[in-house]
């Protein structure tokens, strides 16, 4: 069995970079942040998404209120890890090594974020 929230589309994403900058807000708001203004299609279109990350179960709704408020339950850096490794299953067979080193490879790591990677592989997450 797959876990339903491992496939966010980018249009879910936009809305739980909202949520993840604002818990708690309303659709309008959150439609008003996507949109920078509100239209009643807009309106439908994040209600729709919101739908769809509450049966991801990527979101919460406080009904206790006229105007319902949302929250993402999911974490970025538990979306990011699962992300990551839907992608390692997809292309490396599971693994993650050749997906980190790729991607270290590819990018311009500043000595904080060689620091932080070191610490990873030494084994000292915090």
């Amino acid at each position: 069995m797959t876990d339903t929230r491992r496939d966010v589309t980018d249009s879910e994403l936009a809305v739980l970079d909202v949520l993840w900058e604002r818990p708690d807000a309303t659709i309008r708001e959150i439609t008003e942040a996507i949109y920078q203004s509100y239209s009643p299609s807009a309106h439908a279109t994040v209600q729709k998404l919101l739908e769809r990350l509450e049966g991801k179960r990527c979101v919460t709704r406080d009904r206790s209120g006229f105007a319902h408020r949302f929250r993402a339950v999911v974490a970025r850096a538990d979306l990011i890890g699962r992300e990551l490794e839907a992608v390692a299953d997809k292309l490396c067979e599971g693994s993650l090594t050749p997906l980190l080193l790729h991607l270290a490879g590819r990018t311009q790591l500043t000595p904080e974020e060689r620091r932080q990677l070191r610490k990873l592989i030494d084994g000292n997450r915090g």
